[in-house]
């Protein structure tokens, strides 16, 4: 029996969930690996090859580490459970128009809740991830997020959704390290190709990152059914058409066949027209804005006023806002712009380094031309 409880690490085959494993293992912990399969790549229809974490390479590279070290590892399918909540997801939310985050969903509503279905079964007290990120207990009792101390590789952003339930049960071993502290630990443990091993970015379902592709090859006609469309400027004047709403997305610029002697960028998505709505980078700029579906982590709730920093996507910096309670969820009115809100992408508030909440910003106000 371990002294320090069992653990059911989640295991990708990739070097962060290998040497969380690993950490865990040797700190004390009665450790077993699990390799999640989420998707098949042939049914995606993608023209690549099969890469990131969903390979039979990665469950070979998760399952050797295991049995080197002398720990159990299992391979559980979850395929079902995963096209339902995240890929039907991300489909219908480009479809109505948003921009999706399908890392956040499968985060809030399947890879924990997954993991510790197993762990009960399992009998073990923790469940662990090799996600850059760490997790205290409040005075008041509430268990929350911070950041990890790598700021380049902090993982909080796409955590807000985790339940009290779920985080009160998590590890989070890599927290606490720089990303070349882990490809050392790598080599230490004797994996020097695992230290050197490229990291995915691609979402995982869409392994040649065309997320266009995907769409055309997952709704039946797609492409007939949205083709045509005008591009208009804030005031409805037509400028040109496009090959349909669902293949744009807020800010972007790049890639709009459409030119003006100067860079133009959407602005707004209006599906029930198939409009795409485009402007200068200042149309970009917004002061407030509603999210919905709010997961509190750190408190239990806000008071109206509640200043925090606000990041609207992953890489944001983030922004200066007050919130206040709202009948959709929260307002959050910013201190300066915020620049390139997206509906259906995660807005995620922060005291400090610690996260207090988050939710699914919403469309605005329904778009009206001047």
């Amino acid at each position: 029996m371990s002294r320090k409880g069992k653990v059911l690490v989640a295991m990708s085959g990739g070097i962060d969930s290998t040497v969380a494993a690993l950490m865990l293992h040797h700190e004390g912990y009665e450790v077993i690996g699990i390799t999640m399969k989420t998707w098949d790549y042939a049914a995606s229809g993608g023209g690549k090859k099969e890469t990131g974490c969903c390979n039979v390479d990665s469950f070979n590279d998760a399952r050797m580490a295991a049995v080197q070290h002398g720990f159990p590892h299992f391979i559980l399918d979850i395929r079902e459970e995963f096209g339902d909540a995240v890929i039907d997801n991300f489909v219908e939310e480009y479809m109505a128009g948003r921009t999706p985050n399908p890392c956040v969903m499968c985060n809030t509503h399947i890879k924990w809740r997954a993991l510790l279905k197993r762990a009960n079964a399992l009998d073990c007290e923790f469940i662990a991830t090799g996600h850059y990120a760490n997790i205290h207990q409040h005075t008041n009792g509430r268990f929350y997020l911070s950041k990890g101390i790598d700021e380049l590789k902090d993982q909080s952003y796409v955590l807000w959704g985790i339940q009290q339930d779920l985080m009160s049960r998590t590890i989070l071993p890599l927290g606490k390290y720089r990303k070349t502290e882990i490809r050392q630990m790598a080599l230490d443990f004797g994996y020097p190709e695992l230290a050197k091993k490229a990291e995915s970015y691609e979402i995982c379902f869409v392994p040649d990152n065309d997320y266009r592709g995907f769409l055309k090859r997952r709704v039946d006609g797609l492409e007939q059914q949205v083709a045509g469309g005008n591009f208009v400027d804030k005031n409805g004047k037509i400028l040109g058409k496009h090959k349909g709403y669902p293949f744009y997305t807020i800010g972007q610029r790049k890639g709009l066949d459409i030119t003006f002697g100067k860079p133009v960028y959407v602005t707004n998505i209006l599906p029930e027209s198939n409009t795409v709505v485009l402007g200068d980078e200042i149309d970009l700029n917004q002061q407030e804005m509603v999210v919905s579906k709010i997961n509190w982590v750190k408190y239990n709730g806000i008071e109206d006023g509640h200043e925090a920093i606000t990041k609207i996507r992953y890489k944001d910096r983030g922004t200066t806002s007050n919130l206040y309670n709202h009948e959709n969820g929260i307002l959050v009115r910013f201190y300066d712009d915020a620049k390139g809100i997206a509906p259906g992408q995660s807005a995620v508030f922060y005291e400090g380094n610690d996260l207090i909440g988050g939710g699914i910003i919403q469309r605005n106000q329904p778009f009206l031309f001047q």
